[in-house]
């Protein structure tokens, strides 16, 4: 039994092999073009995803290390520097007055100052700038 499901097993492979050729040769024939543009496209995406990654490979970085000179030069206090801290956290007026345990007018004031100081306009420029000097991490 074994041998006749052989027999006809390899004549059968055998015929499935030579159609996929065909239809290989077929496809390389009419599709040739399309075929070598997908290959090409896929080489360059893999390459760019691996030049990606080793160029933006992110660094390891040691504990934080305030900058007290920094800090010392623009005037900062510690006040203002918690105030600091909680608007680098994304807490309201309202919630940092709570959460120092003073008033709103009284951040308010702070925030003013520390916008003088650092020479800024907005949170997010206080922040980008406190980052960029090292005041916060």
């Amino acid at each position: 039994m074994a041998r006749i499901v052989i027999l006809y097993a390899m004549p059968l492979a055998a015929a499935v092999f030579a159609l996929e050729w065909l239809q290989y040769q077929y496809f390389t024939k009419v599709y040739s073009v399309e075929i070598y543009v997908v290959l090409i496209a896929l080489v360059f995406a893999a390459l760019g995803v691996w030049v990606g990654h080793r160029l933006t490979a992110k660094k390891a970085r040691g504990p934080f290390e305030q900058n007290r000179a920094a800090l010392k030069s623009l005037g900062i206090s510690d006040r203002e520097l918690e105030v600091l801290v909680a608007l680098a956290a994304g807490q309201s007026n309202k919630e940092i007055a709570r959460t120092l345990a003073i008033s709103p007018n009284t951040v308010k004031t702070h925030i003013a100052r520390l916008y003088e100081k650092l020479q800024v306009s907005g949170r997010v420029r206080a922040i980008e700038q406190a980052r960029h000097l090292h005041l916060i991490p």
